[in-house]
């Protein structure tokens, strides 16, 4: 159901918050440069998968959000999307 598909999207947020809190705390003890860098990668990583399961599991509801928006808004998601996946 989409409440548990949300429910999932926010419990894999939360898990990134306490990474981001753990990397503040690396950057707080003045860690060494490649503990910093390689959690700083987790954490991108992180972020584009649960980006890549709200896509997934919303595709349906954006397309048709997108659809019914004047030409102008349909340009600015799809500007979002290349952003998203680096191709702007």
């Amino acid at each position: 159901s989409m409440n548990k598909d949300r429910q999932k999207v926010l419990n894999r947020l939360k898990r990134i918050e306490g990474q981001i809190r753990g990397l503040q705390r690396l950057v707080e003890s003045g860690a060494p440069c490649v503990d910093v860098i390689t959690q700083m990668s987790a954490v991108t990583s992180a972020m584009k998968k649960t980006a890549g399961v709200i896509i997934v599991n919303n595709m349906n509801k954006c397309v048709s959000e997108v659809a019914e928006q004047p030409e102008i808004l349909q340009k600015d998601f799809q500007a979002a999307l290349m952003r998203f996946i680096d191709l702007s």
